[in-house]
């Protein structure tokens, strides 16, 4: 049955006119203008949502000064003196941060020093620190857990052993520690990011701050004398007095999306170019896509996408997607080639000589992207609208002769095609809403009935909202049940379709994968070019078939990586043997 349809007849009118007057009425309040309907309405404790939150009123979008100086993300410290071997300490603690003056905000945030809960207030980035280290390293984390939840440190997209992916099946009790063990095999370079995996209890820990980049280094990079600037994208979503509300019913339905997207932890930073640069950007918001633009008239280029380079540069571009979870390597040319220019091959950001411009500037802005959010009554909620990242100086210095040496080349890596597959899978991604089980307190929850003996893991939460059901394969997820199973160092194509009518971005623990075509409405699709990439975006209606191969044995997860539609199920288990 489609979403929506089901939807309008399931909700009385009195109940959608009541829900629809109380946010209405709170939008015209604050001005915002993201949804006509239930966009950020209320505060949603965990708890079944049959109980009706008291309304919260969210910060104004000009709540949050702008305009400081692009903040450098903090570097997580190497303890250790031996070579090859990178060892640190990750806290994940709550800490204090004052956004709005004389209204601190409690963030849970990974620090490295270890200062207890109740510390005074701390300064810098509200964002993980940056792991920076380099093919063959051998990392050694100690994670300790000083949250009132369990926790693990998942290493998204990395070659890490299945025991060390702080997998769900693995949580860390709040007071407990552990520590994380992997080496980086030769070709893992690429721009990765590290964030909690607790099942039921993921979305909330990375709101609520948790989450920090980590890059991997090659020894031949053909970049690597490019200046480099780090752009880590997280959303929040705040409260006038400065506290983080809990998910209200559509931010459990769409995913949430705060009215705050903050860059390396501020809003709307300045940024000055002086010459190109190479830009890593992370998309670490729950579930906000990210249309990147510099305007209309600046192209730009991509040389990396989550698993590092790509085999040419994609020049040329003035949009570029970034669903949740996806990463990426840009070329930015202080010259600012302008879109018209780069259509002749006059001016692009391609490594040919340009004359400087004048100083001039760009607004970084997430444009309009329709992912096709849902609605509590007819139809669906419009997209959100376009918002401004940071502001960006062109300020173009004069050829230097250092500048010839970073010329882009017209190849960065080779990337061979994996082969023929020796087995073939399916993943169906589907949902089912039963808004009647919405207001029932004695319906299943997490697919438990009420009162049942519990038999999940140690620290899945029985708060989630019933009547919500995010399904991969017709079923949520349950820890007990192996989805799909795979044989190690065996190249598979898996085919990921999307049922629903909304967009769900695919995400497979362990390795990289080649995305091979799409496939809507009976159309096929080569992909336009090749690359190493953990997280896909599927649309509604879309077939995206990908070319993998996992080369260590043990269990893997795969899911929806709107972090919502995980946590309710939208995730399987995959092992390998």
């Amino acid at each position: 049955m489609i979403r929506r349809e089901f939807l309008v007849r399931a909700l009385s009118a009195a109940t959608a006119s009541l829900f629809a007057r109380r946010v209405v009425a709170q939008q015209d309040a604050r001005g915002m203008h993201d949804t006509p309907a239930m966009s950020g309405m209320s505060d949603m404790p965990a708890m079944p949502v049959n109980r009706m939150p008291r309304a919260v009123e969210l910060a104004a979008p000009e709540a949050l000064p702008s305009g400081a100086p692009l903040a450098v993300l903090r570097t997580l410290a190497n303890e250790s003196r031996e070579p090859g071997l990178f060892r640190a300490t990750l806290v994940a603690q709550p800490s204090r941060h004052t956004l709005i003056a004389g209204h601190p905000t409690t963030f849970w945030q990974y620090n490295p020093d270890g200062n207890p809960p109740d510390s005074a207030e701390l300064h810098g980035p509200v964002v993980g620190p940056l792991i920076d280290v380099r093919e063959g390293d051998t990392v050694e984390i100690r994670f300790v857990n000083r949250l009132p939840q369990p926790s693990t440190i998942h290493w998204h997209g990395l070659p890490v052993p299945p025991d060390q992916d702080g997998n769900p099946s693995d949580p860390v009790a709040p007071g407990g520690s552990r520590v994380y063990r992997f080496t980086l095999p030769r070709g893992s370079a690429g721009t990765y990011w590290y964030h909690p995996h607790p099942h039921g209890q993921s979305a909330e820990q990375v709101f609520r701050g948790l989450a920090g980049p980590f890059v991997v280094r090659a020894a031949d990079d053909p970049l690597a004398g490019w200046p480099e600037r780090h752009l880590f994208f997280s959303d929040l979503k705040l409260a006038s007095d400065g506290t983080i509300p809990a998910n209200d019913t559509l931010d459990w339905m769409n995913g949430r999306e705060g009215q705050f997207v903050l860059v390396n932890g501020a809003r709307r930073p300045r940024i000055v170019v002086v010459t190109d640069e190479r830009w890593r950007v992370w998309n670490a918001c729950n579930a906000r896509y990210l249309q990147l633009s510099l305007g209309e008239d600046r192209v730009f280029a991509q040389v990396g996408t989550d698993g590092g380079l790509l085999e040419q540069p994609r020049t040329g571009l003035t949009t570029l997607l970034l669903a949740p979870g996806e990463r990426a390597e840009l070329i930015v040319s202080a010259a600012g080639a302008s879109a018209a220019a780069a259509q002749t091959g006059k001016s692009t950001p391609s490594g040919r000589s340009v004359q400087p411009r004048e100083a001039a500037q760009a607004v970084l802005t997430a444009e309009v992207y329709d992912r096709r959010k849902m609605a509590m009554s007819h139809g669906g909620l419009p997209p959100s609208p376009s918002l401004p990242l940071a502001d960006v100086q062109f300020e173009p210095r004069k050829a230097e002769p250092s500048q010839a040496a970073r010329a882009l080349p017209a190849s960065l890596r080779t990337i061979a095609p994996l082969g023929a597959p020796a087995a073939r899978k399916s993943v169906l991604f589907s949902e089912r809403m039963d808004v009647a089980a919405m207001h029932h307190a004695d319906q299943p929850v997490n697919g438990m009935p009420a009162g049942a003996p519990a038999a999940l893991p140690v620290g899945l939460p029985v708060g989630l909202p019933t009547g919500m059901a995010f399904m991969v394969n017709g079923a949520t997820f349950d820890p007990r049940r192996i989805t799909l199973t795979s044989r190690r160092g065996e190249v598979e194509h898996w085919s990921i379709e999307n049922r629903t009518d909304m967009d769900h971005p695919f995400h497979l623990h362990g390795t990289q994968f080649q995305v091979l075509e799409r496939e809507e409405g009976g159309v096929v699709a080569a992909e336009a070019y090749r690359a190493w990439r953990d997280t896909v975006n599927v649309q509604p209606g879309e077939t995206v078939r990908i070319a993998v191969v996992q080369e260590q044995a043990g269990e893997r997860m795969f899911h929806c990586h709107i972090l919502e539609h995980e946590d309710l199920g939208m995730m399987g288990t995959l092992k390998v043997i």
